[in-house]
């Protein structure tokens, strides 16, 4: 499933291993169907990581946003069922 991920710090990170937030998951398509759920953003690094075909730069540039204080965004993104299962966004 295709979809826009957005994220937002959920409070100013307290070590540089792990930086928390909100995960917001949109259809991409403009159907709705949000889901917002809070996670480290190391976690979702290295599932894009592991579990999509997005291009080095794109995750680096990616990475950079999430380190700042504004909302950083990854549109388009094709995520497979079972990984938006294992994030808690259930796919009727």
């Amino acid at each position: 499933m295709r979809v826009n991920l957005t994220t937002r710090p959920s409070r100013p990170p307290t070590s540089r291993v792990g930086i928390p937030l909100t995960l917001t998951i949109r259809p991409a398509c403009g159907i709705p169907g949000d889901y917002e759920c809070t996670m480290d953003g190391a976690v979702l690094l290295r599932l894009l990581r592991q579990q999509t075909d997005l291009p080095g730069y794109v995750l680096e540039g990616f990475e950079a946003k999430l380190r700042g204080p504004l909302d950083a965004r990854l549109l388009g993104v094709d995520l497979s069922e079972r990984v938006l299962t294992d994030i808690g966004y259930f796919i009727d």
